[in-house]
């Protein structure tokens, strides 16, 4: 009974704290204006100079700026500078962030120039979604480090806690995943399988929580899933065999399929570029729906409360929390299942590259 009491409590609370964040952030700068739902969702979404403060719609962690102006002249400034609209002066050029939807530089670092044009600066900035991918890659890093300091100080005695999971998920994927389809290439192949696959469940989980370090929403971005397809690509198609390249440019197919009209080895090239596709947009969109989700279910606060009243909106928090949280949930396993999924079509991809043609039975 009294964990049931207390899951009630812990709920009505959290639903007044979705409350009071979503007026906040529906009267912030607007007075009585009205949500733009699509904004908010992408404001939330995309890539930002700074580092959102929970339940402060205004506040922002200040991130390094780090840009080549017009003229090649490098600025190095906090954040800080051009948030609000603000235009920050460093020695000759000015900067700010654009609000200019129809110059494409919409929330974009921009110089602003004397006739009061923008110029997109090549941009190295410290962003959100940048200082994301760090802390990722340091927390694996930092994983393996330690269970790597285990073995070496305890030798072959099993791990307990967390080290013991991380060793239980390690063998699921290597042992039960990697090594089947691979084979003896296993050993060569599995570090950057296991790699990628700790990498993308670390960004999928530290885009599940809402504070610091975690509420950048990494995989959900496109450019970030392409680069984890493309390594994937490279690795596959630099490291195939003779027999593996055969096959795409000379299949064993009737000729007629392959000469004069090269039918067969252009479907098989097209194949080549498919591959990294359905992985780059796989998880994209399956990460990126997942939190697009909860934001409307959040949203339903501000919407209700504007359509029929304060009180509606309050009532609206309790229900739009449950469903939050159920969704978080989900989100969680999906997050086990996509980090897999990208591991074992990477998997399966590799191996098809380092098939070997079969020796030829001699006939007597």
């Amino acid at each position: 009974m009294k964990k049931v009491i207390t899951a009630i409590v812990a709920v009505v609370i959290l639903a007044l704290m979705a409350w009071g964040y979503a007026q906040s952030a529906s009267h912030h700068g607007h007075g009585e204006a009205k949500v733009n739902p699509k904004e908010t969702i992408f404001e939330h979404l995309g890539d930002t100079y700074g580092w959102e403060v929970p339940f402060s719609h205004t506040k922002k962690i200040p991130l390094p700026i780090i840009a080549f102006d017009q003229q090649g002249a490098l600025h190095c400034f906090m954040s800080s500078r051009v948030t609000g609209g603000d235009t920050w002066q460093d020695g000759d050029a000015s900067f700010k962030i654009s609000t200019d939807a129809d110059g494409g530089y919409k929330g974009k670092l921009v110089q602003v120039l004397g006739d009061g044009s923008e110029y997109r600066p090549w941009d190295f900035s410290i962003t959100k979604n940048v200082l994301g991918i760090l802390i990722a890659a340091a927390l694996v890093i930092l994983m393996a480090m330690s269970l790597r300091r285990w073995y070496k100080r305890e030798g072959m005695k099993g791990p307990r806690g967390f080290k013991g999971m991380l060793e239980l998920i390690i063998d699921f994927v290597y042992t039960d995943t990697i090594k089947p389809i691979m084979g003896k290439e296993a050993p060569k192949y599995g570090p950057y399988l296991l790699t990628a696959f700790f990498f993308i469940l670390t960004m999928n989980l530290l885009g599940l929580i809402v504070i610091f370090p975690g509420g950048a929403n990494l995989t959900g971005n496109l450019a970030v899933t392409m680069v984890l397809a493309l390594i994937t690509f490279f690795v596959t198609n630099l490291t195939g065999t003779k027999h593996y390249w055969k096959d795409i440019f000379w299949p064993d197919v009737p000729m007629a399929l392959k000469c004069p009209v090269p039918m067969m080895p252009l479907i098989e090239f097209l194949g080549i570029l498919t591959k990294p596709l359905a992985l780059m947009v796989r998880l994209f969109a399956n990460m990126l729906g997942g939190h697009m989700v909860v934001i409307v279910l959040i949203l339903l606060i501000m919407v209700f409360a504007q359509m029929f009243g304060t009180a509606v909106g309050a009532g609206t928090a309790i229900i739009s929390v449950l469903l939050s949280l159920f969704m978080l949930v989900l989100d969680t396993l999906i997050s086990f299942i996509q980090a897999f999924v990208f591991t074992l079509l990477s998997t399966i991809f590799i191996s098809m590259a380092h098939i070997h043609e079969e020796p030829k039975a001699v006939t007597e």
